[in-house]
């Protein structure tokens, strides 16, 4: 017997509302299979099962907000009497929802009593079509909906949203708002912040109030990499970031102290190079996470980047929480240099400026060229200036002969 507990998909993420539940009561659920969807203060998570077993018991049903590690369902065998299980789980969910709702000053949420605990039939999976009706009929994405919630938003006014189909998007709901927001008056406009909003500040407060941070700046000779982009975007869809990704992933497999983490007490190296890509966005920043990127080749990081991406952008954020270092660019944006917050609990994040005409010197003449800078923000409690240096300069030459890291 398995008690499902609302997962805590971030070191952030303090409760999760549940958008829908994949497996019904009485269905037979594999390890690995995709269990039910959540959607947290940054984004909606798809939850797997952790064993195999039949669904007996679903405590809290499409819609119910919960805090993390509350319990929310009962895996079983067929046969085993969950009566009591029930029961206790049930308690203690009502105390946890009690308690929350005390100090937020609102109702507790109705959740499903244990009054009866019948054996499991069997029971279809719902669809799509039945999903969609259960959350509104109105085409709009989890985050649209809960954006519309929390600005206050009629997703029926807004009308046809940009996304396929005409569904309803975040943007749309933001944009929505903003028009309904302008007063002709001048006056100021106050409206709460978004969870994203919140969760983004509670972070970035953290971080800066209890990592020391220490920056170190290159600038590097930009030629070289904007040659072999071209070069390679020609064959398959690449970016320059994605260039700047592999390349990263690389140096980081030669420095294991930038694959280590602090968590709790402990110094965590992680055995591959974990990347965050900061995705930003109108409602806020998303950083999902490449996985592994030093054992791909430049045509998987790059194909494996836009996925991530595209996924961020619609409110999946994969492997969050799970990087050692984040590439943050703004270059597309003409900034040419900047000093970003590390994301905690990663060692370090590196800000990418805008690759811009310059002059520069060697071996004592000047000539016409391109350069880019590239700032590193590091935690002092894990990487020290030496280190640093060291893995900067090695980012600079590999930058600079892209062809040496392979493809």
């Amino acid at each position: 017997m398995t008690r499902i507990t609302m997962p805590q998909a971030g070191q952030s993420m303090e409760e999760g509302t549940i958008l829908c539940w994949r497996k019904s009561e009485g269905e037979q659920v594999r390890k690995g299979e995709i269990l039910l969807e959540i959607e947290t203060d940054k984004a909606n998570v798809e939850v797997e099962a952790a064993e195999s077993g039949v669904l007996r018991r679903i405590l809290c049903p499409a819609g119910t907000t919960v805090p993390v590690r509350a319990p929310i369902a009962i895996l079983a065998g067929v046969a085993e009497d969950i009566a009591s299980e029930v029961a206790l789980a049930d308690s203690e969910l009502r105390s946890i929802l009690a308690d929350t709702s005390s100090l937020n000053g609102s109702a507790a949420p109705t959740v499903a009593g244990p009054a009866s605990v019948a054996p499991p039939a069997v029971a279809s999976r719902p669809s799509a079509a039945q999903r969609d009706a259960t959350l509104g009929r109105i085409k709009a994405s989890p985050a649209a909906r809960k954006g519309a919630r929390e600005l206050g938003v009629e997703l029926k006014e807004i009308g046809l949203g940009t996304g396929p189909g005409g569904r309803v998007l975040s943007s749309d709901v933001v944009r929505a708002a903003s028009q309904a927001s302008a007063e002709p008056t001048g006056q100021p406009v106050r409206r709460p912040l978004s969870g994203m909003r919140r969760a983004i500040a509670r972070n970035l407060v953290t971080s800066k109030q209890s990592i020391p941070h220490f920056y170190m700046r290159l600038t590097i000779d930009a030629e070289p990499l904007t040659a072999f982009h071209r070069v390679e975007k020609a064959k398959y869809p690449c970016t320059l970031n994605d260039v700047l990704t592999f390349a990263c992933a690389r140096v980081i497999r030669e420095f294991p102290v930038f694959r280590a983490r602090i968590e709790n007490e402990d110094l965590t190296e992680y055995p591959t190079a974990n990347i965050g890509i900061a995705v930003g966005m109108e409602e806020g920043l998303r950083v999902p996470v490449l996985v592994a990127a030093d054992r791909m080749s430049l045509r998987e990081v790059a194909a494996q980047s836009r996925r991530i991406i595209d996924a961020a952008k619609v409110g999946k954020v994969e492997a969050m929480g799970q990087g050692v270092l984040t590439i943050s660019n703004l270059g597309m944006y003409g900034v040419e240099e900047f000093a970003a917050i590390i994301n905690p609990p990663e060692a370090a994040v590196l800000a990418v400026g805008a690759i811009r005409e310059a002059v520069t010197v060697s071996k004592g003449a000047m000539r016409a060229g391109r350069v880019m800078t590239i700032t590193l923000s590091a935690d002092h409690r894990i990487i020290d200036g030496l280190a640093a240096a060291r893995f900067l300069n090695r980012l600079k030459a590999a930058l600079e002969s892209p062809d040496s890291l392979g493809k």
